[in-house]
Formats: C-alpha cells, sequence, structure tokens
C-alpha cells in the first residue's frame, strides 16, 4: 500500500511538475499577451489549479487502492477457514465474519450482541468461562477445546484461540475469537485411540494365547503322565484284584481241606475212642462203678470236643454244600444262627433246582454273603426279623437279605479307611470275582438291603 503524499514536504515538488505541465500547456495554446501583473496572476492561477488536479488524481488514486485492500480485508476476515468473534468481558458478541455465522447456523446480523456462551454445550459451559476469564486476565494467546452446539441443535467439537486486544476509542475490553471446527480430528483421534486400545487388547491376547499354549502344552504333558499313571494304578488294580480273588480262593480251598480233616480224621478219631469207652464200659466188672463213672464222663467229654469239632467244620466249609448244595447248607446256617441269636429268619426261595446248577464256586460266593451278611445284622442292625429271598432272573440268581434294622450310610461305610475283617468290601469282592454285582440299599425306617446278583454263564469281575 503507497503512503500518502505529504504536502509540506513535496510542494516544491508538485509546484515544479505543475509550472512543466502549464508550460506544455501554453505551448499548445498559445494565450494571447496581457500585462505584467495580469500575466503573473494568471499564471499563479493556473500553477494552483494544476496543484489541484495533481492532488486530485493522487487522492483519487489512494481511494481506489485502500478499496481494494478493503475488498481484499473482507474476503480474508468474511471468508476465512475459521470462525473469527470479538468479545467482550460477558463473552458479548461485538463482531462475527461469515465463516463464525455459519459455523453456529445464525446469520451474522442476528449474533451481533448475543453471548457466545449461549451456544456452548453444557458440559463444556465452566471451560469456556475459565477460558474467558484467562484471556482478559492474561497477556498472551488463550487456547481451549470446547463442545458447541449450533441453532440447529448439532454437536461439535471447536478449538478456541483468543488474545486480548486494546480499544483505543473506548475503554471497553475486547478479544479476538478464532473457532475452529475439529470435529473430524476429535474423531480421528478417538479413532485412534480405540486403535491403539484394540493393539493394546491384542498384544495382551497374543500374550495370553502364548500363555494358554503354554499351559496348554504343559496340561497336554500331564495328561500324558496321568493317563499313565491311570494305566498302571488300574493294572495295580488289576494285580490286586486278582491277588485278591486268589487270596479269597485260597482261603477257600484251605477252609474246605481243614474242615475235611477236622471232621474225617479227628471226628472220627474221636468218634473211636468214644466207641472204645463205650466197649470198655461194658466189659466193666458190676463192682467197678467208680470205673464206670469215669468212662462216662471221659464219653461225654469226647461227645463235647465232636460237636465242637462238628460246629467248627462246619464254620470253616460245610459239608452240606458240597454235599447236598447251596439251599440245604443255608437252611442248616439259618437254623443254627436262630438257635444262636433268637433272631427269626423268613426264608423263600424260587427254583432252587437253577440255583444247583451254579458251579461249586458261585454257590459258595452266595453262600459267604449271606453268612456275612447274617452276621452283620447280629452285630449291627438291632432287628427283629429278616428275609432272605433267592430267585432267579434273566440269566441270573439273585439274592436279597433284608432287615428292618437301624440305616446307616452305604458310602461313608464302603470308603471308610478302616474296616474290621472283610465286611461289605469283601462281600462285594467275592460277587465281582465271579463276574455278578453286588449293592447295598439302607434307609431310615426301611432297614437295609444286602443284595447279589450272580450270572449263570462264566464271568470275569475284571
Amino acid at each position: 500500500m503507497q503512503k500518502k503524499p505529504n504536502p509540506s514536504t513535496d510542494a516544491a515538488e508538485l509546484r515544479r511538475r505543475a509550472e512543466a505541465r502549464l508550460r506544455e500547456q501554453r505551448r499548445s495554446t498559445a494565450p494571447p499577451r496581457t500585462d505584467a501583473d495580469t500575466q503573473r496572476l494568471l499564471h499563479e492561477l493556473q500553477v494552483h489549479q494544476v496543484e489541484l488536479e495533481m492532488q486530485n488524481a493522487e487522492l483519487q488514486d489512494a481511494r481506489d487502492q485502500r478499496e481494494v485492500l478493503l475488498e481484499r480485508y473482507a474476503d480474508l476476515y468474511d471468508f476465512a477457514p475459521v470462525g473469527y468473534f470479538s468479545l467482550d468481558e460477558q463473552g458479548l458478541i461485538l463482531e462475527a465474519n461469515l465463516t463464525g455465522a455459519a459455523l453456529l447456523g445464525v446469520e451474522r446480523s442476528r449474533l451481533v450482541n448475543r453471548r457466545l456462551q449461549r451456544f456452548v454445550a453444557s458440559m463444556s459451559r465452566s471451560i469456556f468461562l475459565a477460558f474467558l476469564g484467562r484471556v482478559f486476565a492474561e497477556p498472551g494467546k488463550q487456547v481451549c477445546e470446547a463442545s458447541l452446539r449450533n441453532e440447529g441443535g448439532t454437536l461439535f467439537w471447536a478449538d478456541l484461540q483468543a488474545v486480548s486486544a486494546a480499544s483505543l476509542r473506548s475503554e471497553r475490553k475486547w478479544c479476538r475469537v478464532a473457532v475452529s471446527d475439529i470435529t473430524a480430528l476429535k474423531r480421528a483421534e478417538e479413532t485412534q485411540r480405540r486403535m491403539e486400545a484394540q493393539a493394546a487388547a491384542n498384544r495382551e491376547l497374543k500374550q495370553e494365547i502364548v500363555r494358554r499354549q503354554a499351559v496348554e502344552k504343559a496340561l497336554k504333558k500331564n495328561e500324558r503322565y496321568s493317563r499313565q499313571l491311570l494305566a498302571e494304578s488300574l493294572q495295580l488294580q488289576k494285580q490286586l484284584r486278582r491277588l485278591s480273588r486268589q487270596i479269597l480262593e485260597a482261603q477257600e480251598v484251605e477252609r474246605k481241606r481243614i474242615s475235611r480233616e477236622l471232621h474225617d480224621e479227628i471226628a472220627q478219631v474221636l468218634t473211636a475212642v468214644n466207641l472204645h469207652l463205650a466197649a470198655l464200659k461194658k466189659e466193666a466188672a458190676p463192682s467197678g462203678k467208680d470205673l464206670k463213672r469215669k468212662i462216662a464222663r471221659t464219653q461225654r467229654l469226647v461227645e463235647k470236643s465232636v460237636n465242637i469239632v462238628h460246629q467248627f467244620a462246619g464254620q470253616l466249609r460245610p459239608t452240606a454244600l458240597d454235599d447236598l448244595g447251596l439251599i440245604p447248607a443255608l437252611r442248616s446256617y439259618m437254623k443254627g444262627f436262630t438257635r444262636r441269636t433268637g433272631l427269626p429268619i423268613r426264608f423263600t426261595t424260587f427254583t432252587p433246582g437253577r440255583t444247583e446248577q451254579l458251579d461249586s464256586a458261585k454257590r459258595t460266593v452266595l453262600y459267604r454273603v449271606a453268612q456275612e451278611a447274617l452276621v452283620n445284622v447280629a452285630k449291627h442292625a438291632h432287628a427283629s426279623l429278616v428275609k432272605v429271598r433267592i430267585q432267579q432272573l434273566h440269566r441270573v440268581i439273585r439274592m436279597d437279605v433284608n432287615d428292618n434294622g437301624k440305616s446307616f450310610d452305604v458310602q461313608r461305610v464302603l470308603s471308610a479307611k478302616r474296616n474290621k475283617g472283610l465286611g461289605l468290601l469283601g462281600m462285594r469282592e467275592r460277587v465281582e470275582m465271579v463276574g455278578g454285582h453286588f449293592a447295598v440299599e439302607s434307609a431310615p425306617g426301611k432297614g437295609t438291603t444286602i443284595r447279589a446278583e450272580i450270572p449263570f454263564a462264566n464271568g470275569t469281575g475284571e
């Protein structure tokens, strides 16, 4: 922009130029000669006129340049990419450009004398007021970000930059505020934060995957080791079960052998002794009354020994089980059991012929289960009646021993670490040894039922 001409410093130059132009005009017009004073006055007037014309031309050029600059300034201000506002200390809008009016969705003429905080969202109003206070209280540029709401109700994020301005014409304080729409930037930042959070989550997920893969690898290794231990445990259990069955079978064989020896040898010897004593008693002289009494006392002792031997042999293994079969052996045992304990037994059987078709080992198992069950009833149940039933079902022989005594916790007893004798575990082991199924049911008010099912076909409890 050119400087305005200074009349005091450029007057000589202006006069020189005016006189030069006047001389050129006189050459072209050639005015008539006059007297000297008139001629000189006319000359001065003409020079002054030329000066005025030249000043007028310069002023016209200066005005045109100012209009051009003003138009450029208006374009730069009104159509700037950011909104410009002039505010006072209360946030009252003094001036605004077209971009700022477009941001707020209000015509520029309607924005003047309205408070800018009216367009600030409630969540950012305290931030804006603190920002406005800093602008007038502190020197330099102040910056803040706030959420604004235009006239149509649409929210957008704005970056506000302001600086306090000094007024030459009045004492009223005011400031210039530049407002930029940063909604897209905010969304980009939010997207960036989400991407960073997602990346962090992905990294954590990868670490978790690596950790879980390591755990899975360790679990697979432990699983293989556990399977190996389980296989070894199962193998050991099989060996223990085979050993247990061998022990039970050996016990039964030994009982049978001892019972036979007691019955066939010792009992026969005692019987022979008793016969000899009877013969001596008859051959004794009539006067030998004292000898007869001694012989009679000895006979009674021998008879008692024979009964004890028969009873002991029967407890080890009744000869009736091998000679007569399962049902007669059970009837004989139950008769003696009732005589010893006073506990009545109701014994019922169906298809006894089929029961005797079981092999010796299976008949022995049923006999031992019934024997052990009745002993347990006498010891623990406090029952007044026992029912024993043997029946044939589909391909199996079932025996139920039921009492009306008190109940017990079956699982606790079966899982107890200490068991006196064989008890329930022994009964179950015997039944499973021949491929059968063993079960115990006990409930308050219903007593206890022990059930053994033995198949006709050969089976194994492995």
